[in-house]
């Protein structure tokens, strides 16, 4: 966990130093031998146990290599670092900025050691039918996305000369508008079934990429072009946190009452990254009822009492669950 530099009182460092004590406990006892620093002695039980990243052995030992976290998956023992780059795997729900329009392809900034590419071979057109992409195509990219564009992806996979290549083909993915982008370390973003998340109370899209960029919009609702024919039968309309592509409808000005609830939003994930909490929307929506419940003005979250309270909110929290257990 990070130190926060803020103006505490007396009074609230010592409240929140009894929470962050509490918390460590809780880890500990949770936890015990996962947290190592640089030359720590990892304890390996098994004979012919697999030592991997973050390991180095030492005749009858084996010694951490760097800060981290040590995983165990059957006999493999290694140190998953924490507080780096963003580590791309296949599958990912990504938000990007477009930084670069070439031939062909966007260029994008997501938070990795490489530039992520997005060809125009790899996503739905504006028309939604699906054929080939031909000159004409290709002049008009600047119609669908042009540089400091937010978007949202999907990571497809690695290319033989490494770089990343990204794929948005659903409806979900695409250009994202009225909202806010927030960056926070990549490791506070778990990797999940469900990133896309629609909080309807508050009638605000949230999607939690895995390479620590996060966008907190105005939901939109997005007609999927496959089932429309189903849809207009039977069932109501189908809502994604996306943006559909090329979309006719003119964008309106997003309402106060929704602009407040997404600096609320983003407010909270911003006081989870400076304590070093886990971003969940479940903590995040817990949070925002906080704020609410004591009546804090929007800019008050970021004040030094906020941050004490979450401390120990999220102490009483983990101390329950060890109860249950």
């Amino acid at each position: 966990m990070r130190g926060v530099q803020l103006p505490f009182s007396n009074t609230q460092k010592l409240r929140y130093e009894r929470a962050l004590a509490q918390l460590e406990s809780l880890s500990s006892k949770v936890n015990t031998n996962a947290t190592v620093i640089v030359a720590d002695t990892i304890p390996v039980d098994e004979d012919g146990a697999l030592k991997g990243h973050g390991t180095l052995d030492m005749g009858k030992n084996v010694v951490a290599t760097v800060c981290g976290v040590v995983e165990r998956v059957n006999k493999l023992v290694y140190v998953r670092s924490l507080r780096a780059r963003y580590k791309p795997e296949i599958g990912d729900i990504i938000v990007g900025r477009v930084i670069e329009v070439a031939p062909k392809r966007w260029r994008l900034e997501i938070n990795f050691s490489q530039d992520a590419v997005l060809m125009l071979s790899s996503m739905n057109l504006p028309d939604g039918i699906q054929r080939r992409r031909t000159a004409i195509d290709e002049l008009n990219m600047r119609t669908i996305f042009v540089e400091n564009d937010v978007i949202c992806a999907e990571v497809r996979g690695f290319q033989h000369d490494g770089s990343l290549h990204l794929q948005a083909r659903s409806q979900k993915y695409g250009k994202l508008e009225r909202g806010r982008l927030l960056t926070i370390p990549p490791y506070l973003v778990k990797r999940r079934k469900q990133h896309f998340h629609h909080l309807d109370q508050y009638g605000v899209d949230l999607i939690l990429g895995c390479n620590g960029f996060i966008w907190i919009g105005e939901h939109v609702e997005v007609k999927d072009a496959m089932v429309e024919d189903q849809v207009n039968k039977s069932d109501p309309p189908n809502t994604h946190s996306g943006n559909l592509l090329g979309s006719s409808e003119e964008p309106t000005s997003t309402p106060p009452e929704t602009r407040q609830y997404i600096c609320r939003i983003a407010n909270a994930i911003t006081v989870f990254s400076a304590l070093g909490f886990m971003v969940t929307l479940e903590g995040v929506i817990e949070m925002v009822n906080l704020s609410l419940s004591l009546n804090l003005g929007v800019d008050e979250m970021l004040k030094a009492e906020f941050h004490v309270q979450v401390a120990e909110k999220e102490a009483e929290r983990r101390s329950t669950l060890t109860k249950r257990r």
